[in-house]
């Protein structure tokens, strides 16, 4: 659901503003994204003291069919 949060997303995302968004603990979103940006969904940008979640284009076809699997429940 993180990268269909990301996907849907109207501004910039930080990790923070997304563990608030999904209910879930900053570290564990961490630790979530991480996995993910080693396997090329999302990048990191960092500004400073946050990092900017981006969707890859792999990432972004990924949340798709995810959204699309869902709409279909």
């Amino acid at each position: 659901m993180m990268l269909v949060e990301l996907r849907n997303a109207k501004s910039e995302v930080y990790a923070s503003s997304l563990a608030k968004n999904i209910d879930c603990t900053y570290s564990h979103v961490v630790k979530i994204l991480q996995q993910m940006e080693s396997e090329g969904l999302v990048n990191f940008d960092k500004q400073g003291r946050l990092k900017l979640l981006t969707l890859t284009k792999k990432g972004t076809d990924v949340a798709s069919k995810i959204d699309e699997i869902r709409s279909h429940l």
